[in-house]
Formats: C-alpha cells, structure tokens, sequence
C-alpha cells in the first residue's frame, strides 16, 4: 500500500494513495498505524482525501483503531472524507463516536487541542 507519510513536531499525517481501500489493504494500514502507538510522536491525523470507496470491515477496523489510540491517551483524528466513505461511516454508525472533520486544518487543530488538555489534566 502506497501511503503518504508528513510528520510534524506534535503529530503525524498518514494519506494513503488509494482509491479503494478494500479489507486487505486497511490491514496493511491499521499496521503502519498501531506501529505509532509505539512511538515518540504517536498523535495521528489520517487524511482520507483520495479515498474514494471503503469496504464495512475497512470502516470498522479504522474505528476500532481509533478507540486504541484514544485508550492510550493518544489523538488519532480522521479528516477529509468523501461522500461514498463517510456513507459508509455513516451506515455503520461509526461517525457518532468517532473524532472526524472535514478538513486537515480543524484535524490538526483538534490534536492540538488535545495535547493542550493533556498536559492540563497530566495525562501522557
């Protein structure tokens, strides 16, 4: 899978280059993305632009990963998404729990934030 890989100083922007992502790929992508779990900078923004079509399950599972981030006391925010994916979202009822925005900016503005309410709270 072909992914796009922009890290900042507080968090890092994950864009894969798909247009379909199909269950085999998003569990090549939930890998790549439990790996910052483990690292320095774990806070996520998944950028969703060029995904045109996802599968249920590949819904799901990005949901599911990112509650594991929110666990951990982790920002993993999902921005961007087009119609087709955010119906699919949507039918799923997974948009009601999730951290989505329509834009990379506000995506990036909500890990911020989070970070800031971190260190108020003392959490890591």
């Amino acid at each position: 899978m072909n992914i796009k890989i922009d890290t900042k100083e507080k968090f890092t922007t994950i864009t894969p280059e798909q247009e379909h992502l199909s269950a085999n790929l998003t569990d090549e992508l939930v890998l790549e993305l439990a790996a910052y779990l483990n690292k320095d900078i774990p806070h996520i923004v998944l950028n969703l632009n060029t995904v045109k079509e996802i599968d249920a399950k590949s819904a799901e599972k990005l949901a599911l990963l990112q509650q594991q981030f929110y666990e951990k006391h982790y920002s993993f925010v999902i921005c961007c998404l087009q119609p087709l994916v955010e119906k699919q979202f949507d039918e799923k009822e997974l948009l009601e729990f999730m951290n989505v925005t329509p834009t990379e900016s506000e995506a990036w503005d909500i890990v911020q934030m989070e970070e800031i309410e971190r260190e108020l709270l003392g959490d890591d």
